[in-house]
């Protein structure tokens, strides 16, 4: 099994030509929401929301966002990873409604938890917020991409696009949200220059150092 991975590893790269007249479907769709809900994140709390176009239409007026990359437009889908514009005191105290709901853990033991976590973020500027939520996405884009990998599904990450107009398009400002990460997934045309290009990596025994 492990081998397997490895060679799904190789197998994917950042896809820059997607056939546009293949779909995913909806069992692989919904393999990649239930990614992005099962990954970890500092405290559980999952500051991130997904969004996921799929509409031909929108994926056009998206690409000029995305500086022209023919990535956003010829996807199956177009998965937008966002950031809460912020957290305060009631995001956490529902993230602890939830803990208690589902494993019935007694308000004495979360409560002192819950206090700590609030007063831990009450001392924090929005500007170390953003970075910490921005981290926490960064584990769900790295686990989307190897879950793409094992399911032959191919990806481009992206960061070149216009978050804020983005926003404004798909009407993410209003609901409290701020794209960071767009992710294109779909299936490779096989016309693609890159899918036969060598993977440049430093190499497992320049990137690890292993103490005894």
């Amino acid at each position: 099994m492990s081998s397997n991975i490895i060679d799904n590893l190789h197998w994917r790269y950042a896809t820059k030509k997607f056939d546009p007249s293949k779909m995913l479907s909806d069992e692989k769709l919904k393999i990649l929401k239930q990614t992005f809900n099962l990954t970890a994140t500092s405290f559980g709390l999952q500051p991130l929301k997904l969004i996921v176009v799929s509409n031909p239409k929108l994926k056009e007026q998206l690409m000029p966002l995305s500086y022209h990359q023919s990535q956003v437009r010829d996807a199956s889908h177009v998965l937008i990873l966002c950031i809460e514009k912020s957290i305060d005191e009631n995001f956490i105290v529902d993230h602890f409604k939830r803990v208690e709901g589902l494993r019935k853990t007694p308000r004495t033991i979360l409560e002192p938890f819950e206090k700590d976590l609030i007063e831990s973020f009450t001392e924090k500027n929005s500007a170390e917020i953003k970075d910490w939520m921005i981290n926490q996405l960064y584990l769900t884009l790295g686990a989307l991409l190897t879950v793409c990998a094992v399911e032959k599904i191919d990806a481009c990450p992206m960061e070149g696009f216009q978050s804020e107009k983005y926003d404004a398009l798909l009407g993410l400002d209003k609901k409290g949200l701020e794209s960071v990460i767009v992710l294109p997934v779909g299936y490779r045309d096989e016309s693609d220059f890159f899918i036969n290009l060598k993977k440049v990596r430093r190499g497992v025994d320049e990137l690890t150092i292993v103490i005894d």
